[in-house]
């Protein structure tokens, strides 16, 4: 099995304020882990999209192979995290959201309110989860049977047994 590494990035007003913990993003850095992927950074910022951007396309630019969002992804007036996105991918990758939006919507319906998007950027797969703890698990584990093998496509690793 090849060894992956990922960034998570938690995306809160607040958090970076310094006014909520961040809660969501050592459960995404634990759940990766679980999974066997490497998880090399991870941060905390505001919601601004030029931020998000910006950081988005440096870890693109380092190579790491998937990058996890989490917050910025439901209707309120600062949550741009999927239209920072988009600007960074290249290939959409709509099939995920879908796998974790219908999961969440087997729990509750205010799963049909995150708008999060994933997207291949050159051989990154960027992923955007919303913000609540219960939901980042909720998303992973609708991920989980698809996400290994997703990374190994990516990677170029395309026979099929």
């Amino acid at each position: 099995m090849q060894a992956f590494t990922a960034a998570v990035l938690t995306l809160s007003d607040q958090g970076a304020a310094g006014r909520r913990e961040d809660r969501s993003g050592p459960v995404v850095r634990q759940r990766l882990a679980d999974l066997g992927i490497t998880v090399s950074d991870h941060a905390l910022q505001s919601d601004d999209p030029e931020a998000i951007v910006e950081r988005l396309q440096a870890w693109v630019s380092e190579g790491i192979q998937l990058i996890v969002t989490t917050g910025g992804t439901g209707f309120g007036p600062r949550d741009r995290t999927p239209e920072a996105t988009r600007r960074v991918i290249e290939r959409d990758a709509p099939g995920l959201a879908e796998l974790m939006r219908a999961a969440g919507l087997r729990q509750t319906p205010m799963a049909a309110l995150s708008r999060g998007v994933c997207g291949i950027a050159g051989s990154t797969l960027i992923i955007n989860l919303p913000g609540s703890e219960r939901a980042v698990r909720e998303n992973l584990d609708a991920l989980e049977p698809v996400l290994l093998h997703a990374l190994q496509l990516i990677s170029g690793d395309t026979e099929h047994s």
